[in-house]
């Protein structure tokens, strides 16, 4: 009976408040009370409205006042915009109002794109901001000797030291076969650099030399998993094995079975099975390919495929800088 009460002193109240019994009548119509509720909710659809609109003034006045506070620079506003598909600047519109523009799209839009970028444009961008850094830190009185050089590994080995430990490669122990692979790689990598910060200035900012310096960065990012899990003993025993016979190879200067060896692990043998290859107790034919010694590592991921890419580059530099007979070489051109 409370509840019945409580409801019915509800009912009481809301027909008091919708005065929908004036000059004291005692009936009223079911439509008036729907006609005065309806007023009631677009009266708060309203307010509720033009509360957005002002949080939206309030946030344009707050990206206005802080862009003010940091300019970018001409360029790099430009280049954000062409990052997001957005023109340059407006017809019409000022410097300050399409960096205003920037701001707005940052903080209102996410940024979609942003992974999907291009390593080696991404190498060519890092190669000029490097040059341009050095540029700014240096004085004016300073020489231009040196800029543009890449950064380059120091690791105290020489030629003939590794000439000596490779001796023993492939005899059984695993662990010193991939410290040979790793002192040969990183000194590959060092010898290429000393020959691209050797190049005069003119060359190095030259487009073909902005372009070296881009591919000796990205091939030093691509080998950094691959020296990693070298450093760590943790590479697996099929691409220790091959990297073993590839390096063996490379410093006898026998380059065309250095080759054959480096395809022999890229492609392989055998391809990826398609289809049902395990549908009983017996394996199917398709299932007898599937070996670690057969199939396409450059296949597995991503990761795989850019250090063996790196590890090709490398190797087409080792037959530049120590070359041999015509017929133990690749794709033998005289210079």
């Amino acid at each position: 009976m409370d509840i019945l009460k409580a409801v019915i002193m509800q009912k009481r109240k809301e027909l008091e408040e919708s005065h929908v019994l004036e000059n004291n009548k005692k009936y009223f119509k079911r439509s008036q009370l729907i006609s005065k509720q309806q007023e009631v909710h677009e009266i708060d659809k309203g307010n509720n409205e033009a509360a957005p609109s002002n949080d939206s003034q309030q946030s344009e006045e707050s990206v206005t006042d802080s862009s003010s506070e940091h300019l970018l620079s001409r360029q790099e506003v430009i280049r954000r915009l062409r990052e997001r598909g957005e023109p340059i600047l407006l017809y019409g519109e000022s410097e300050i109002e399409a960096f205003k523009r920037l701001r707005k799209c940052e903080i209102l839009e996410p940024e979609v794109n942003k992974g999907f970028r291009n390593d080696f444009q991404e190498a060519m961008e890092q190669v000029d901001q490097a040059y341009l850094n050095e540029i700014l830190t240096s004085s004016k009185s300073q020489s231009l000797d040196g800029k543009g050089d890449v950064n380059v590994p120091d690791e105290g080995v020489t030629y003939e030291d590794i000439q000596k430990m490779s001796t023993k490669l492939n005899k059984g122990d695993k662990d010193f076969d991939m410290s040979v692979i790793t002192l040969f790689v990183q000194y590959l990598v060092q010898v290429w650099g000393n020959q691209l910060n050797s190049r005069s200035t003119a060359e190095k900012m030259g487009t073909k030399g902005k372009m070296n310096s881009a591919t000796y960065a990205q091939t030093r990012e691509y080998l950094k998993p691959l020296l990693r899990k070298l450093k760590n003993k943790s590479l697996p025993e099929d691409i220790t094995d091959s990297l073993t016979e590839i390096v063996k190879h490379l410093l006898q200067r026998n380059y065309i079975l250095a080759s054959d060896a480096y395809l022999q692990m890229a492609i392989g043998n055998s391809p990826w099975p398609i289809g049902v290859t395990m549908v009983g107790i017996h394996a199917r034919t398709g299932r007898e390919k599937i070996f670690s010694k057969n199939v396409a590592h450059v296949m597995n991921d991503e990761t795989q495929r850019k250090y063996i890419q790196a590890l090709k580059r490398l190797m087409t530099k080792c037959q530049e800088y120590y070359p041999t007979d015509p017929s133990r070489c690749v794709e033998y051109a005289k210079n």
